[in-house]
């Protein structure tokens, strides 16, 4: 008989055909009660599960599920603060209306992945997947990279968002800066709002690579304020300094970017920009729901949130 079984090795052990065996699982009205329960207790003793969920919704055409690809693998969606509270957004619209949310590797799994609808957050515009999910030709929303003409898209205001945070610590009277970005198309464009705010401003800048920020930080001429492209880059700032025996922020005021929940727990708490990450993948949630594709594009206000990270230079 074979280790495999499927319809066929049910039906012959039965004696009915694979037609038969399939009504049981999908359409068991169309059979006597006494010959479906004979075939479901055969196929329970030859081993047999079901039949394969994805395999069916392709034959019937329904993709009950949407599918999203992250720009730093699928730990990305568990190990960074921001990316969470956006897939929380997404998730919570997606179930609520019924479907499943698929988590898809950037290897090979595009291609292959049973979904109705794509969702690309933060990859960059000539990563593979990005190819791989245009030729899907599926509805496809992107969550702030790449931009991707004629499809739907959803960011916040980056570069405003950077800007009032320099205008923030260049009111207080800070005229040396540390700006401390990834180099991600959304951190370029909030490295580009600080550069304009400070040069406009004739102030003095430098942007030291992470790994060489403590020694940024020990020279004699070192910034007294350091504008971050996002939380978690400010918060190992504030590690930094401290390893530095700097006093925050007496002697360095920092800003983020994002405010995820530690933003606020940080001694001292976090001055950062705002941006509205739960009510982001809502948003990105209805698009892919709707599976309707087109241009859309809806791009977020930030805010600036005054916490105890920002003081004049001491």
């Amino acid at each position: 008989m074979g280790n495999r079984v499927t319809l066929q090795t049910i039906a012959e052990a039965v004696g009915v055909s694979r037609t038969t065996v399939s009504n049981a699982y999908n359409r068991p009205d169309q059979l006597a009660p006494a010959l479906r329960d004979q075939i479901l207790e055969t196929a329970r003793r030859l081993g047999y599960s079901g039949p394969d969920p994805a395999a069916r919704r392709l034959r019937s055409g329904r993709r009950d599920a949407i599918g999203l690809l992250l720009s730093d693998g699928l730990s990305h969606a568990f190990t960074d603060p921001a990316a969470g509270l956006l897939l929380q957004g997404i998730a919570r619209t997606v179930e609520s209306a019924g479907l499943a949310l698929l988590l898809v590797p950037d290897r090979g799994g595009v291609q292959d992945a049973v979904v109705q609808s794509l969702c690309i957050y933060g990859l960059p515009a000539a990563h593979p997947s990005v190819r791989a999910a245009l030729e899907r030709r599926l509805p496809l929303v992107v969550v702030d990279e790449p931009r991707l003409a004629h499809h739907a898209y959803v960011g916040v205001e980056d570069r405003r968002g950077a800007r009032l945070a320099a205008e923030h610590l260049l009111a207080l009277g800070h005229r040396r800066f540390a700006l401390l970005c990834g180099t991600s198309a959304t951190q370029g464009e909030r490295l580009a709002g600080y550069r304009h705010a400070v040069e406009a401003a004739g102030a003095r800048w430098a942007a030291p690579e992470p790994a060489a920020l403590s020694d940024a930080l020990v020279t004699d001429d070192r910034p007294t304020a350091l504008l971050a492209g996002s939380d978690q880059l400010a918060l190992a700032a504030l590690e930094a300094a401290r390893d530095a025996g700097l006093v925050v922020p007496h002697d360095l005021s920092i800003v983020g970017f994002d405010d995820i929940p530690g933003a606020a727990w940080s001694v001292p708490a976090l001055t950062t920009v705002r941006q509205p990450l739960l009510h982001k993948g809502e948003i990105a949630g209805r698009m892919l729901t709707a599976a309707t594709g087109g241009g859309r594009e809806v791009v977020l206000p930030v805010e600036l949130v005054v916490r105890g990270s920002t003081a004049r230079p001491g």
